[in-house]
């Protein structure tokens, strides 16, 4: 098994409170994407997030990884401070973020005690999707895909009204290493976690965008109708990039569920 390298970054002072870990998308860092709702969330929670291999803070990588591995990773990452406050995280991931979270909540209990599931799905898209873009972006760079991205990550009007996060967003996918996102690409391919919701042992909460492209709401309802333990929320006129688009509901919406399920 390969377990990538990856790292953590302090979105909040650490304050001693309850320890919940944040995940971005493919394609944008954590501290753009999450920084926002993260300030939500201080007065709650000591938030700290977690960058995919090539993407924001962490190191580059071009070996063959899962997702299941990316959740690995993040485990060994965050077990430390689990252990120094002798309690477990909350995880909250977005997109591949979100595939990372149903992986630590099936594999990872002792690290998480609730997990959500953000813009994402137990499958997203299709295989050969995954694998045709990762074969472009290995030839072509990641910032072939910043205009794509731009129409399927924000909801009409958003790239007008917050110009300055849109390109801070678009400068993280630029900025992305093409072999570790590449990877990223294949790694989404093969996952496939559908079968297996009904073994999930924490508490999940599906979060859907109405306006997403990428993901449907009907993934949401897909995770509530097979885990044990899921509910579900949707987000009026939101698309991809949830905590980005809409930072203050976001937070509200962890806030309640983190502190009713632990």
């Amino acid at each position: 098994m390969t377990v990538p390298r990856i790292t953590l970054s302090a979105l909040t002072p650490d304050s001693g409170s309850d320890l919940l870990v944040v995940g971005p998308s493919l394609g944008t860092a954590v501290a753009p994407l999450w920084s926002a709702c993260a300030a939500a969330l201080r007065e709650r929670f000591t938030v700290v997030g977690v960058d995919h291999p090539g993407h924001g803070a962490s190191p580059a990588s071009d070996e063959p990884v899962t997702v299941a591995e990316l959740a690995t990773a993040v485990a060994e990452a965050v077990r430390p401070l689990t252990a120094a406050r002798g309690t477990r995280a909350r995880y909250a991931g977005v997109s591949l973020g979100g595939a990372v979270a149903l992986e630590l909540a099936l594999r990872h209990p002792d690290v998480v005690s609730s997990v959500a599931v953000i813009c994402s799905a137990a499958r997203i898209g299709e295989p050969s999707g995954w694998l045709e873009r990762a074969e472009l972006v290995r030839a072509a760079g990641t910032p072939v895909m910043v205009e794509g991205s731009t129409h399927r990550w924000f909801a009409p009007g958003f790239v007008e009204r917050e110009p300055a996060l849109v390109r801070a967003l678009l400068t993280s996918l630029e900025q992305a290493d093409q072999f570790s996102y590449a990877r990223c690409c294949e790694a989404l391919a093969a996952f496939d976690v559908r079968e297996e919701l009904g073994d999930v042992g924490v508490p999940v909460l599906a979060v859907v965008g109405e306006l997403d492209v990428v993901v449907p709401t009907s993934a949401a309802s897909q995770i509530v109708a097979a885990a044990p333990d899921a509910e579900a929320v949707v987000l009026p006129g939101v698309a991809h990039l949830a905590p980005a688009e809409t930072p203050l509901d976001v937070a509200r919406i962890l806030t309640d569920f983190f502190t009713r399920k632990g």
